[in-house]
């Protein structure tokens, strides 16, 4: 007797998801994407964040320390150890923390901490060569440091005082590398060249650029010279000469779970007429955030009034999240598809966590994630409800209240249960495509 009327096994339910996720993908694309998550448990789970939103949206456990109106927040929405890294520009300055804000979303706290600190197993398992108890107990630090800089900051006080230390090791040695090794001339040099007429354009010789028709160019060009320049939330009194298009070129094969979707790089004039100050722009088609499919059709509807498009919900996210925000972000449209404009950082360095040396380095990086997490997450409070900015951090205090332990013990049992899930699927994945 057949019980059609039975659910998916899990399996069925992996395989499904994946493939209805990425099948507007061609399939070169999907080729490499697969073959990019099939590389480890970690880069599988990095390459299926709507996996992980269709599994804790509904989770009852999250009303347990949350659940409120008012422990609502901007969240990352796929907050994972690499997403951590380096980033900034000449003016700024070097920082690191995150600063990837594709799938952004308005949600309880919780989500972003659960997938944090699920990544952590992953992690330390695959890169940083820890012992279960000692990632259980780097977990518990991220989240004493996390509910430490609300307590903090329960009184008003602005997030921009809550600053990522950078003396010590493993990120002093990182930051000052990166600010050795990385800056204007080197990036330009790694994606662009001069012609011999003495005009600088992208290298299409690169592997990671493709060329573009002069149709499309001529579309990106009017959008990024007129409508960009229209959602920029301050030109700093830059001429339009400074947003000049030189040229273009498509980005090729970058990220994971984004890889498929269209991006381009963008060369602009600068403050000068000289090819020494050229700026790179990233840009960036966005569509809705993984966790946007599981909302029901109240919160959908919500969605649809709050936000014209998803590229504006990207760049109100972006300003609401990121201590420094970045002077280029704003947006493009070209057909029904929407475009996130900002400038490629010419510090990006994403953190290698194989190089962190034990348990004592590890925990003090940890620390600097829970203290980025919650500043984000006061930030993003403020931005939702600036009439009573230290109301997120009261209420989230307040769910926890004498309860930390608690909370802490319940956090870690989410992530490591949802860690091995995650490697069970990254079986069924690698089955499914006759690896291993």
């Amino acid at each position: 007797m057949a019980f059609h009327f039975m659910r998916s096994s899990r399996e069925e339910l992996v395989l499904d998801e994946i493939d209805a996720h990425n099948r507007r993908l061609s399939r070169a694309d999907r080729a490499r994407k697969y073959e990019k998550m099939s590389r480890s448990p970690y880069r599988f789970f990095r390459g299926t964040n709507h996996l992980y939103w269709g599994d804790v949206w509904q989770d009852w456990r999250y009303y347990l320390f949350g659940g409120l109106k008012d422990t609502l927040t901007w969240l990352q929405g796929d907050a994972h150890v690499h997403n951590h890294g380096a980033y900034g520009d000449p003016r700024q300055g070097v920082h690191y923390g995150m600063d990837d804000f594709d799938d952004a979303v308005i949600g309880d706290y919780q989500y972003d901490l659960w997938r944090h600190a699920a990544s952590m197993v992953l992690d330390a398992e695959e890169n940083a060569g820890l012992a279960p108890d000692k990632t259980a107990r780097a977990i518990r630090h991220l989240l004493s440091t996390y509910l430490d800089t609300l307590a903090d900051h329960a009184d008003g006080r602005s997030p921009e005082d809550i600053h990522v230390k950078y003396i010590k090791k493993p990120l002093g040695p990182f930051i000052r590398k990166v600010m050795r090794k990385k800056g204007r001339a080197k990036h330009l040099a790694k994606w662009t060249k001069i012609d011999d007429e003495g005009r600088r354009h992208f290298n299409l010789d690169k592997k990671k650029m493709g060329s573009v028709s002069a149709a499309e160019k001529r579309r990106l060009v009017a959008a990024l010279e007129n409508e960009y320049l229209q959602t920029l939330q301050s030109r700093a009194d830059r001429p339009r000469s400074h947003f000049t298009v030189k040229d273009i070129a498509r980005r090729l094969n970058a990220g994971t779970g984004s890889l498929g979707l269209l991006r381009y790089y963008a060369l602009i004039e600068g403050d000068t007429d000289s090819v020494d100050d050229d700026i790179i722009l990233d840009i960036k088609q966005q569509t809705a955030p993984p966790a946007y499919r599981f909302m029901n059709a109240r919160e959908k509807r919500a969605w649809r009034k709050t936000f014209d498009h998803e590229a504006q919900r990207h760049a109100l996210a972006f300003q609401a999240l990121a201590n420094h925000p970045d002077d280029y972000l704003g947006w493009i449209t070209a057909g029904r598809k929407v475009f996130s404009v900002r400038e490629r950082s010419p510090f990006k360095k994403d953190f290698p966590t194989h190089k962190v040396d034990g348990f004592k380095q590890y925990r003090r990086l940890t620390r600097q994630w829970g203290r980025i997490l919650a500043r984000e997450h006061i930030r993003g409070a403020h931005a939702l409800r600036p009439e009573d900015p230290a109301n997120f951090c009261r209420a989230v205090l307040s769910r926890c209240n004498n309860q930390q332990e608690a909370f802490k013990a319940m956090v870690v049992d989410v992530t490591f249960t949802y860690a091995r899930c995650a490697k069970h699927d990254y079986r069924v994945f690698l089955a499914e495509r006759g690896v291993g």
